[in-house]
């Protein structure tokens, strides 16, 4: 579910290159990988073997479904012959030109090759892929396939039905992404630099750090993207100050301490994901959102959702409703002795807010007095890249496998959310952590991302077939939850969307056609970036910019055609919008009261449950 790039973060490398060259000291290093690779090893051969005692051979996406794709293209291509020729011509004159240039290069022509690195591949971004010739042409062959290989799935998957093409042409780039020269030690170049460095210590460094990721995953592979130890919960990350105030079975509710002489009188509810944790909102201290919002004089409360396990399993959407938002919303205005508060909903915990407040709606609850929506989808009616997931049969796989467990695992929907980057959040990491023998770097996003969480079977296949396959939430009545008709027209109250440009879980032209299924024109905004980085934009960043329009016509294209960019964060410009529903100034509020005393510092004990996907909740 990430979109950044761990560029800026510090370097972990325990691989192999270190300088301690002394016979002792590598014959130390072997003695202590080898030690690794041997217990990692095992551990993953012990977890196999588990798996398969329990006959639990789930994998998500399913496999079988990739290979029905490909069956379909190879199908295609014997049904269009000469297009697979024209291909094949095409393909053959592209050698030709790029061994000419070789040629020329190598009887010293001194001028530069006419391909280069695409965005998509940032693998090739090492010296070596240009200084050396040989390399160079590897590189530049296997883009001009690639191209052409793309364009030609293209061409022959056109008489296909929308569905099927697009999974077609998603696994056919997967295929040729994995293809890449670069994912291979003998043909990328910064490899054989280190193995030749090393003796090949890198390689076996790498060897130690798949088997211990395979041990991770139960013998199934789960790709290790961050530092798990330099990074830590309350230590550098999500440590604004604050206190859990309540809890239940489904969430905790925390309330940061103000750092303001005076506060807003109401009160901020933030409803984040319950895929993945709410510290998105609160990273390191220079991203985080919600102890820059506490530091704008805002008194902020967010819901820590809980890590079910198959105790969970026939909790239901509605539950997330009543014993969520809803219970949040009362504890708030308790605990402020106000009648009114504002919301923020993150993804799907926008989704949630919606919901909550079209049920809020239906009963004449008129508490939320604003509410903002991060990246969040009320109409699915285009998903983006995600619709390859979604389709009666995968749904069904999906709810076999969670019958069985009472839940989906949070790894198996982190490796779906990995293949829609899997060049940056797959490959990268292959060549890094298994190439290079390199440990990856510390990154407070993909630490996040790593920090996966669980789906009860109820809800998950509620939210799947209701949201994702037939789009109910975008017609009046079209789904009920805890007693009532939801009918997001009848949301009255001033709204605030926040899409992101290069957003592919929620599209922003998605996001901003729901916006337009309230009963009150929203104010919108498109942020840069993407899902995550484009709401974790900080106020003094100058990075994405964002764009802004008044009006808000039914074509997004027209909006965006219309819109002024503007440099930088969006969270000063939404800071000054909430402003308007405020309600004026108090004096700072303490967490809790005497009816809802502290429980525990924030971040909280749920938000802790860091465990294997093979045991429950708070082992």
């Amino acid at each position: 579910m990430n979109d950044q790039k761990p560029s800026s973060a510090k370097q972990g490398d325990s691989s192999a290159s270190s300088h301690e060259t002394s016979p002792d000291a590598l014959a130390q290093r072997y003695a202590e990988t080898l030690a690794r690779l041997s217990t990692g090893s095992s551990r993953a051969w012990q977890g196999w073997l588990e798996r398969q005692a329990r006959g639990d051979f789930f994998t998500l996406p399913d496999p079988a479904v990739a290979a029905k794709a490909l069956g379909r293209l190879s199908q295609q291509f014997l049904y269009h012959p000469h297009q697979a020729l024209e291909l094949q011509q095409q393909l053959w004159q592209g050698y030709a030109a790029l061994w000419q240039n070789t040629t020329q290069r190598l009887l010293g022509d001194a001028s530069p090759p006419d391909a280069t690195p695409t965005p998509r591949d940032k693998r090739f971004k090492g010296k070596g892929w240009e200084e050396n010739l040989f390399f160079d042409a590897l590189r530049e062959a296997y883009q001009l396939t690639a191209e052409q290989w793309l364009k030609g799935v293209h061409e022959v998957t056109e008489e296909l039905d929308h569905d099927e093409r697009t999974k077609v042409e998603f696994y056919a780039r997967q295929l040729i992404d994995a293809l890449a020269p670069s994912n291979f030690a003998v043909t990328n170049p910064e490899v054989i630099e280190a193995t030749v460095r090393t003796g090949g210590a890198n390689l076996l460094q790498g060897l130690a750090n798949l088997m211990e990721d395979m041990a991770r995953g139960e013998g199934l592979l789960r790709i290790k993207q961050s530092d798990l130890d330099e990074l830590q919960l309350g230590e550098n990350l999500a440590v604004t100050p604050g206190k859990v105030i309540y809890q239940n079975d489904l969430m905790q509710l925390i309330q940061y301490a103000p750092t303001t002489e005076a506060v807003d009188r109401r009160p901020l509810l933030i409803v984040p994901p319950w895929i993945n944790k709410f510290y998105i909102l609160d990273l390191t201290p220079q991203r985080s959102f919600i102890r820059w919002a506490v530091a704008q004089g805002i008194t902020v409360f967010v819901i820590s959702w809980v890590n079910p396990d198959e105790r969970y399993a026939e909790v239901a959407f509605d539950d997330y409703l009543t014993q969520g938002t809803l219970k949040a919303m009362d504890v708030v205005t308790e605990v402020t002795g106000e009648e009114t508060l504002n919301a923020i909903g993150y993804c799907i915990g926008g989704t949630l807010l919606s919901c909550t407040l079209a049920h809020q709606a239906a009963r004449g609850d008129e508490r939320v007095q604003s509410a903002t929506f991060f990246t969040t989808l009320l109409d699915f009616s285009d998903v983006g890249p995600l619709e390859v997931f979604i389709d009666e049969e995968q749904i069904r796989y999906m709810e076999q496998h969670m019958a069985q467990r009472g839940y989906l695992e949070g790894t198996h929907l982190a490796n779906a959310f990995n293949l829609l980057q899997s060049a940056d959040l797959i490959w990268g990491f292959v060549i890094n952590n298994y190439l290079l023998g390199r440990e990856p770097k510390a990154f407070d996003l993909l630490y996040w991302n790593s920090d996966s969480t669980r789906m009860p079977r109820r809800m998950q296949s509620f939210y799947l077939r209701n949201m994702y396959l037939e789009n109910r939430l975008a017609e009046p009545g079209g789904i009920s939850l805890a007693g009532e008709s939801i009918d997001l027209g009848k949301v009255r109250i001033p709204t605030f969307f926040v899409a992101a440009e290069k957003d592919h879980i929620a599209p922003w032209q998605s996001s901003y056609r729901g916006a337009h299924l309230l009963g009150k024109q929203p104010r919108f905004l498109l942020g840069g970036s993407g899902h995550i980085a484009g709401v974790i934009n900080p106020a003094d960043s100058a990075k994405y910019g964002f764009w802004t329009y008044g009006r808000l016509p039914k074509d997004p294209e027209r909006w965006l055609a219309s819109a002024t960019h503007h440099e930088g964060s969006w969270w000063p410009e939404w800071r000054n919008w909430l402003k308007r529903h405020a309600g004026g100034q108090v004096a700072p509020r303490a967490p809790g009261n005497d009816q809802f005393p502290p429980l525990e510092e924030a971040p909280g004990s749920y938000v802790r449950v860091r465990v294997d996907d093979t045991g429950p909740a708070g082992e």
